[in-house]
């Protein structure tokens, strides 16, 4: 059997892991405007982990804490993958890799996940909420 027909979420969070990772090593790449840069990828970054709430609430129709867990994977596969960018960074400018980054490799991924999870739960939360309530008038 085919996983991607069963578990439909990986190959999206998969995707928008590495939007946040493309996000992240290209928009500060320009010296000039760089906060203008920054805020554009945050922007960027907060429109994509919305639809990626979206997806997982309407097309899916996840239960919130579904959403909220897999949103949060998207997120920490994209901070994991930038730990590792900086870790080739900084192997590539010293020739050496600090024992920071291998703890970043842990802790990227925590420190961003956990609020996303968070966020994304009570937005998935507040969705379901406000169908039912549409569900019960349209009855």
């Amino acid at each position: 059997m085919d996983s991607s027909r069963q578990q439909p979420w990986i190959p999206a969070a998969l995707l928008l892991g590495a939007l946040y990772v493309i996000v992240g090593r290209l928009f500060p790449a320009p010296v000039t405007y760089l906060q203008e840069w920054r805020l554009a990828a945050w922007l960027v970054c907060g429109v994509a982990f919305a639809a990626h709430i979206a997806y997982e609430h309407f097309s899916l129709r996840h239960s919130p804490l579904l959403v909220a867990w897999h949103s949060a994977v998207a997120v920490a596969i994209g901070a994991f993958l930038l730990a590792v960018a900086g870790m080739i960074h900084s192997l590539w400018a010293t020739s050496e890799v600090r024992t920071v980054w291998f703890l970043a490799l842990v802790l990227w991924p925590a420190f961003t996940a956990i609020p996303a999870f968070l966020v994304a739960l009570v937005i998935a939360s507040l969705l379901k909420h406000l169908r039912l309530r549409t569900d019960r008038v349209n009855d």
